[in-house]
């Protein structure tokens, strides 16, 4: 062999060799995100996405080491379209997948059945699901990173009876689990503040048309209507409630309605008369909140939604975790979740017995010239 190639060949080998010892020294770990990436609730599922990503690229900046080696952090998204079955089945391909780390499922009704999956595959999952059922099962490794319906809807119908002075309202759900629980407790609260609930019917999360339902609450003559869902049919709402008179009429709602989707979707009806209450401390009060925007916004190219900021803190969360337990094994990361506390752009972290956070605020907020702006946290 001419000793040129010898010289190559023996490059060759040590290359090799270096990339063998690199890949030795380092360990990779995955992180799944489930959510509706498309269908009317994309938007959401993008910026959830987006404050995984955000934090799998700071953790890896941070070059966390355990046992040695160096771990690097790697996103893993399965669109779950917002749909029970096919949150199952992402579950599944996750556990195939050996994914130990889960961010979502973003909807109560994937995450209800998800969970299940996930617990019996041994994989710690965060999600922003609202359902109290979620945690009810009292699986050591779920967590839920915000607020429950029980904190979000009762904190509505108190500001709206304290507040608002609302004596009467009519309450709207969209069948799904996240839209029924919400309404629940905002009924059940509602009635202890003594609010008058004129009565409670039912859409479903696809629809857009709601002139029949709004004209019966009219008649009754409300004060507010409260709709447990989501944005993509709470806008059209908002339009359709000005288009039969009832611009003095509040249109109230959860989280999902602390959008910037409704104002881009409903345009100028949706303004002073839409309230919302969202789990987490106003985010631009908060030390870390303002810097937490301008990153996100310049690595994508827009403004956090609603639960990036929850999404980014949570994986942040994690990697401190694995950090202090000393490994990536899910039950380990789990424990140190349970007895740690993280602060994190949106607010402090900590989980009780259950996954519940053990303190939470929840904002309440109107819009002004398309954008959220905040008017109380309890």
């Amino acid at each position: 062999m001419p000793s040129t190639m010898k010289i190559a060949a023996a490059i060759g080998a040590a290359a090799a060799l270096l990339c063998t010892t690199a890949l030795a020294q380092e360990q990779l770990v995955r992180i799944g995100l489930s959510g509706p990436l498309t269908g009317a609730n994309a938007f959401a599922g993008k910026d959830n996405e987006n404050g995984v990503r955000l934090a799998v690229e700071e953790l890896n900046a941070r070059q966390i080491k355990v046992g040695g080696k160096s771990l690097r952090f790697a996103l893993m998204s399965e669109d779950d379209q917002g749909d029970p079955k096919a949150g199952v089945n992402v579950a599944q391909k996750f556990a195939d997948a050996g994914v130990k780390f889960v961010l979502g499922p973003y909807n109560s009704g994937v995450a209800i059945p998800a969970s299940r999956v996930y617990n019996d595959a041994g994989i710690l999952m965060s999600t922003v699901g609202t359902s109290p059922k979620i945690t009810q099962a009292r699986y050591p490794n779920v967590f839920r990173i915000v607020a429950s319906d029980t904190q979000v809807g009762a904190s509505m119908a108190s500001y709206a009876a304290r507040e608002l002075k609302i004596r009467t309202v009519g309450v709207i759900d969209d069948r799904t689990a996240f839209g029924q629980g919400i309404a629940d407790e905002f009924v059940r609260q509602a009635r202890a503040s003594g609010l008058n609930v004129a009565g409670r019917e039912f859409t479903n999360d696809k629809a857009s048309d709601f002139a029949s339902i709004l004209t019966a609450f009219r008649n009754k003559k409300v004060d507010a209507i409260f709709f447990g869902g989501y944005a993509p049919q709470g806008a059209p709402m908002a339009r359709q409630m000005r288009q039969l008179g009832m611009g003095s009429v509040r249109l109230l709602g959860g989280d999902t309605l602390c959008s910037p989707e409704m104002a881009k979707l409903g345009g100028d009806a949706v303004g002073a008369n839409v309230m919302c209450a969202q789990a987490g401390a106003m985010l631009d009060k908060q030390a870390g909140g303002p810097a937490f925007k301008a990153r996100y916004k310049g690595r994508f190219g827009r403004e956090p939604d609603v639960y990036a900021p929850a999404f980014y803190d949570q994986a942040m969360f994690i990697g401190q975790a694995i950090k202090d337990a000393g490994s990536v094994d899910a039950a380990a990361v789990g424990k140190a979740l349970h007895t740690a506390s993280y602060a994190g752009v949106a607010g402090t972290y900590g989980y009780d017995a259950n996954g519940n956070l053990k303190k939470t605020a929840v904002t309440v907020y109107t819009f002004k010239g398309g954008q959220l702006a905040p008017l109380a946290s309890y």
